[in-house]
């Protein structure tokens, strides 16, 4: 087996710590059918910080069988899951139900955020004391706390349990109906409009609080040009803070939207000029991860247009050969830099181990996005019909196979 087996270890793009663990397993199996030639790239097991997958409430939309499976999938070993739920994860009865879930049936790794507040209501905050050992960190994913003094109070209780904040910024206020970003696209086709105003001024009064709690302190999914700004002063200043943004920001922008709910997410596709800032937050260090918001929907309530549709789309799935194709083989940025954004980067600052954890990929290979191949419930995204590079041929973790083409 030894003798027979061609993989080149100098195609690995990797930390060099798994190196041994991919060696010991490939020679302990049989996939020398697999790794026969140089076309075959290993990478560390991706992480997404940033999930919906369902479990408990809303299964019919994703569980956390087929939300795992995808994610193995597209390459990821490890997962951050959102906190709007049924029930909730504001407190440990609560959380429990989901981690039964993810016990049950999870086939990676999966890491629950803790709610901020109760019902993610915003009024009063969850027992934050009771999870923190449980949870990765605590957010009110899908809704922006709106009151000042709660935001304080939850920064300062993270701050004490040794916990991040992490935020999905909107201001309420500023919201006015919209649903797809108030640009040329919604003014021309006569769609109610999100101003960007609404995603950084939360930032702007996030940052502000995170400085003077000292909160470790992350910011959801940014895609505005300002947000880049915001967050590159703050760093600058000291503040604790980290940011991501999703594959769809930095390679598509409202010039692309089409009269479909497969397009149709929170906050929406921004300008170009936006789409272009986050291009340069990411090389410079501003934006330090990408993730996807996996947000799958059932079929019927992706079905009903921009206006009537839910928001949210599918991308664990894509996400790698997104970024690979349009990113790296465009030359926007290195391949060692897109492993940063993907695996370095996010279990540095969520502190998740790497483990015994790797994916191999043939980044030679061409196909057409195809929902229908997907092993995820939910099937609406904008990448549809989008001509890609790059096909995960075997994922494994801890040790074990849990996606082999």
């Amino acid at each position: 087996m030894a003798e027979r087996l061609k993989i080149d270890f100098s195609n690995i793009a990797a930390m060099p710590e798994i190196v041994s663990s991919v060696a010991e397993f490939l020679f302990s199996k049989n996939c020398d059918n697999i790794l026969n030639d140089k076309r075959y790239s290993v990478f560390p097991g991706f992480c997404d910080v940033h999930v919906h997958f369902r479990e408990p409430g809303f299964s019919y939309k994703e569980d956390m069988k087929t939300g795992t499976m995808a994610a193995a999938r597209g390459g990821y070993t490890a997962v951050c899951t959102m906190p709007n739920l049924n029930p909730v994860p504001d407190s440990v009865e609560h959380l429990e139900a989901q981690l039964d879930v993810i016990r049950s049936s999870g086939i990676i790794d999966v890491y629950p955020y803790g709610a901020i507040t109760v019902g993610e209501i915003g009024k009063e905050l969850s027992d934050m004391d009771g999870m923190a050992e449980n949870v990765i960190a605590f957010s009110d994913d899908g809704k922006g706390v709106q009151s000042d003094d709660m935001m304080r109070e939850a920064m300062e209780k993270a701050k004490a349990l040794g916990k991040m904040i992490v935020a999905h910024c909107e201001d309420n206020s500023l919201l006015h109906g919209g649903y797809i970003h108030d640009g040329v696209y919604a003014k021309e086709h006569g769609h109610a409009g999100i101003c960007s105003e609404s995603e950084w001024r939360q930032i702007e009064r996030d940052l502000k609080l995170a400085k003077e709690t000292g909160c470790a302190y992350h910011v959801c999914h940014i895609s505005t040009k300002e947000s880049v700004e915001i967050i590159r002063k703050a760093k600058n200043d000291g503040v604790d803070v980290t940011c991501e943004t999703a594959p769809h920001y930095l390679v598509m922008d409202d010039s692309d939207l089409k009269e479909d709910g497969k397009f149709k997410m929170n906050p929406p596709l921004r300008s170009k000029e936006d789409r272009l800032a986050l291009i340069e937050g990411i090389k410079d260090g501003t934006i330090d991860i990408i993730a996807t918001d996996h947000a799958p929907h059932s079929a019927e309530e992706k079905s009903k247009g921009l206006k009537g549709s839910a928001f949210g789309i599918v991308g664990i799935e894509t996400a790698f050969p997104v970024l690979y194709t349009k990113l790296v083989k465009e030359k926007v940025i290195s391949l060692e830099k897109l492993l940063e954004l993907i695996v370095i980067n996010p279990r540095k600052r969520f502190d998740i181990p790497m483990g015994n954890d790797f994916t191999i990929w043939d980044l030679n290979e061409k196909f057409t996005v195809d929902p229908e191949e997907f092993l995820s419930k939910g099937k609406a995204t904008p990448f549809e019909g989008m001509k890609l590079q790059g096909r995960c041929m075997l994922t494994v973790h801890d040790g074990r196979v849990v996606y082999r083409k």
